[in-house]
């Protein structure tokens, strides 16, 4: 008889075993939303007192959908355990230079260099680094100016798909050129880290449509290849749930008839969409969240953590 693959009862447990949880996907498939949930849910668990969301993007959104202020770079309280920042890798890289230096004046002057200024903003994978080096920071407790004590999990926003990859071997990329100095170090010491699924976990968001589809597959397969290890989680959102009656009976409209004629196929499309995924994906864990009619903010972030964890739980959503 076949071995069968055997799924953790709460993987819930797992995510939060994790310091770092990277959360990406295609731009469009509610990335952003389900890393607030997911963080939003983590919080509420007895082991994770103090969750982070981080956020890179410069045009912020997080704090809508949490219902709070914008960062700003700053650590932003959104209730029960769970804190919300923006980072900007370049001030990471100041702070790097100022706490090395010590002396104000010196440090002012590397800052202000042109030298240090291209090196800043051009050299390959060193916004990526400062990304994964603050998360590391702020999950020790020693980050010098958010003063804040250790945090348990910090749930990355990461960039879109391709980035996303980028972004967890820049780190090796960067020990490769740089063997020396604080960069380098910091460099080796992050590839090590984003290469151990038991401190670093991976959540890959898609819908199930095409390119998504399609985008996600292509992730995994280059975690594979590029990071020797793969994804912890496939989280396909936004799904149609089925009809349990498609006939809407004599008394309905034009307009109604038409609209549970576009839901049932939709519904249809993305269930073939869902069988490519469950032929390519195979046993790893994956969980489906359910199309919402809430508009962007606290509401629609609470509801999918409710479905995040009863799927999480091995319960159906």
């Amino acid at each position: 008889m076949p071995d069968v693959p055997h799924r953790p009862t709460d993987l819930r447990t797992q995510l939060a075993a994790r310091e770092l949880v990277v959360v990406t996907g295609k731009g469009g498939v509610g990335k952003s939303a389900v890393a607030a949930a997911l963080a939003r849910l983590l919080s509420s668990l007895p082991r994770t007192h103090r969750v982070l969301v981080l956020e890179v993007d410069p045009r912020e959104n997080l704090h809508q959908l949490l219902g709070v202020q914008p960062s700003g770079g700053d650590l932003v309280d959104a209730g029960g355990g769970l804190m919300l920042q923006n980072l900007k890798p370049t001030d990471v890289l100041d702070r790097i230079v100022i706490e090395r230096l010590k002396l104000e004046a010196v440090a002012r002057r590397v800052l202000d260099s042109p030298v240090y200024q291209q090196f800043a903003q051009g050299a390959p994978g060193l916004k990526e680094v400062a990304v994964l080096g603050h998360a590391l920071r702020m999950i020790r407790g020693v980050d010098p100016v958010a003063r804040a004590d250790p945090f348990d999990v910090v749930v990355l926003d990461a960039p879109a798909t391709g980035h996303g990859v980028s972004l967890l071997t820049a780190p090796g990329l960067l020990a490769d050129v740089i063997e020396q100095g604080p960069v380098g170090e910091m460099g080796a010491e992050l590839a090590g880290w984003v290469a151990d699924p038991a401190r670093v976990g991976v959540a890959v968001v898609t819908t199930p449509e095409e390119m998504p589809v399609h985008e996600a597959l292509e992730l995994e397969e280059r975690l594979g290849r590029e990071l020797g290890r793969g994804a912890e989680l496939l989280v396909v959102n936004s799904v149609y749930p089925p009809l349990e009656d498609a006939d809407p009976g004599e008394g309905a409209s034009e307009g109604e008839r038409r609209l549970l004629d576009l839901w049932a196929r939709r519904r249809h499309l993305q269930e073939r969409e869902m069988e490519r995924l469950e032929g390519a994906w195979g046993a790893k864990p994956k969980v489906h969240l359910p199309r919402l009619p809430e508009g962007r903010g606290p509401e629609l972030v609470r509801r999918l953590a409710t479905c995040l964890s009863r799927e999480l739980t091995g319960v159906a959503a």
